[in-house]
């Protein structure tokens, strides 16, 4: 059984979103004390987190910097907040998701079972947990890419990500195929997440001078070169 830790000040709608979550099987925590949510998040040790943005004391945006902190745990973004910023910022802190409020609640069951499959199916289809590319290693188990000059942790959406381009390296992968391996399902997804992740994961790869070997093919996808290769 997962656990999820549902981060939400508002009683009726937790109730019904843990309600709902039950009948699928998945332990749903809440928070009693939004000052501890730390503190509470390190003791649960949960599957997925599930986040509103507006919350007492210290908003979405500073719990989910502090979890990212201590764990590369799927965390979506569920707020009623709707401009297009609250996404972007959601991404570049390393959320998984973000759905806006009102939502549909078979689409946040499906999204939870895509990023939990994804998630924690993900290192046991691994026919190798290491991987060389460019002079880097990758590590998918720890979620590390690694080379003489240091090592950059990503998130499981970071790490999925390169791992789909390097197997297909100097080959172009369209953004659709990325989103549907992704997400499993595109109509849940907008054009402009993947654009976010994508753009984080080159960002930190350039800490290693390896986000050069990330190219954006406009109006078709995304390529992983190989060093000295140009297309």
């Amino acid at each position: 059984m997962f656990k999820l830790l549902l981060i939400e000040d508002d009683a009726t709608l937790f109730t019904e979103i843990k309600e709902r979550l039950a009948k699928w099987s998945y332990e749903v925590h809440g928070i009693f004390d939004f000052n501890r949510v730390l503190e509470e998040f390190i003791g649960l040790k949960p599957d997925l987190v599930i986040i509103d943005i507006q919350l007492p004391k210290f908003d979405g945006f500073h719990w989910c910097r502090l979890i990212r902190s201590h764990s590369n745990v799927p965390i979506v973004f569920l707020s009623s907040r709707d401009h297009p910023t609250d996404m972007v910022m959601s991404m570049q802190l390393g959320a998984d998701d973000f759905i806006q409020k009102p939502f549909h609640f078979d689409v946040l069951i499906a999204k939870i079972h895509a990023i939990l499959r994804r998630v924690y199916n993900y290192n046991t289809e691994q026919s190798t947990s290491l991987k060389t590319w460019c002079g880097a290693t990758i590590d998918f188990e720890k979620n590390l890419v690694s080379t003489p000059d240091g090592s950059i942790e990503l998130t499981k959406n970071e790490i999925y990500i390169l791992k789909l381009l390097i197997e297909q390296k100097n080959t172009i992968v369209s953004r659709e195929a990325i989103i549907n391996s992704l997400w499993n399902d595109q109509r849940f997804v907008s054009d402009n997440t993947l654009t976010v992740n994508v753009n984080r994961l080159r960002k930190k790869l350039d800490e290693l001078d390896l986000g050069r070997f990330i190219e954006t093919k406009v109006g078709q996808g995304y390529i992983a070169l190989e060093e000295h290769t140009s297309l």
